[in-house]
C-alpha cells in the first residue's frame, strides 16, 4: 500500500517508520514535507537506510501518489495541510489530529461537530477515517501491555476505508475497534483529551499517570 504521511513529528514519524518496516513488506511510505521545512535528521537517516521503503517529497507530491494519506499535524496547521495536499478525492484519509483548545481546556471544534468532520469538509470526496488520535506516539511504537494489546478505536463513513485502517492498526499490534460513523469522532477526540489529561495530570489537576497508558476494551462471555 502506498502511504503518505503529512506531518513528520512524533506521531507521523512513528507511524511511517513502523509501516515502512512492517513484516508484510507491502507498504511504501512517503513523508510529505512543506517547502522550507527541514527534515528531522533521524528521520532522514531512516529514509536513507530504508532500502526504498520510505522517502520524502513535497506535500502535494506525497499525496498525489498515495492510496492512503495520513494527517498527523497540529490542529492549527490542519486546514492548510489538507488543502495544500491537492485533490484527495477517492483516497483514504486518516485523520490523527486533535482539535485541542489552548491550555487543553476543551476542544476547539465546530459547534456540534468534530475535527474529523472539518477535515472531511476540506477534502471533498475523500474517504476520511478518524484513527490514531487516542494515545501517544510511544504507544504507537509498542502497543503491547501485560493485559493485552491497546485498543485503537476508529470511525468513518466508508466501509472499505475502515477495513483498510483496521488492517493498518492491526499490523502495528493494536486491537482495532470500529466505533461507527465519522460523527463518532466527536467522542474519540474527547477520549484523546482524557488520555492527555491522565498522562499529564498537572494539566487538569488530576493524578499524573505518565505516557505509558492506553485505553483497552475489556471483553467477557455473557453469563449463561
Amino acid at each position: 500500500m502506498r502511504i503518505a504521511i503529512i506531518g513528520a513529528g512524533h506521531v507521523g514519524g512513528t507511524l511511517g517508520r513502523r509501516w515502512a518496516t512492517s513484516r508484510t513488506g507491502q507498504h511504501t511510505v512517503t513523508f510529505g514535507i512543506r517547502a522550507g521545512d527541514e527534515l528531522d535528521p533521524q528521520l532522514g537517516e531512516f529514509i536513507e537506510g530504508s532500502g526504498g521503503a520510505a522517502r520524502a517529497a513535497s506535500v502535494p507530491d506525497a499525496a498525489r501518489g498515495a492510496e492512503v494519506v495520513v494527517f498527523a499535524v497540529p490542529w492549527k496547521a490542519a486546514e492548510e495541510a489538507v488543502r495544500s495536499a491537492g485533490s484527495l478525492s477517492g483516497k483514504i484519509v486518516i485523520d490523527c489530529t486533535n482539535p485541542f483548545a489552548p491550555g487543553l481546556t476543551g476542544l476547539d471544534a465546530p459547534a456540534g461537530g468534530s475535527g474529523a468532520e472539518a477535515v472531511a469538509s476540506w477534502a471533498p470526496g475523500a474517504r476520511v477515517v478518524k484513527a490514531f488520535n487516542t494515545t501517544g506516539f510511544n504507544i504507537m511504537a509498542n502497543p503491547a501491555f501485560p493485559e493485552g494489546p491497546a485498543t485503537m478505536f476508529y470511525c468513518g463513513d466508508d466501509a472499505s476505508a475502515k477495513r483498510a485502517v483496521h488492517g493498518l492498526a492491526a499490523e502495528l499490534g493494536f486491537d482495532p475497534i470500529d466505533a461507527g460513523p465519522l460523527s463518532r469522532a466527536r467522542v474519540l477526540e474527547n477520549m484523546a483529551l482524557l488520555w492527555v489529561s491522565l498522562a499529564m495530570g498537572g494539566v487538569s489537576g488530576g493524578t499524573e499517570l505518565g505516557r505509558d497508558i492506553a485505553f483497552r476494551l475489556a471483553r467477557r462471555k455473557p453469563a449463561a
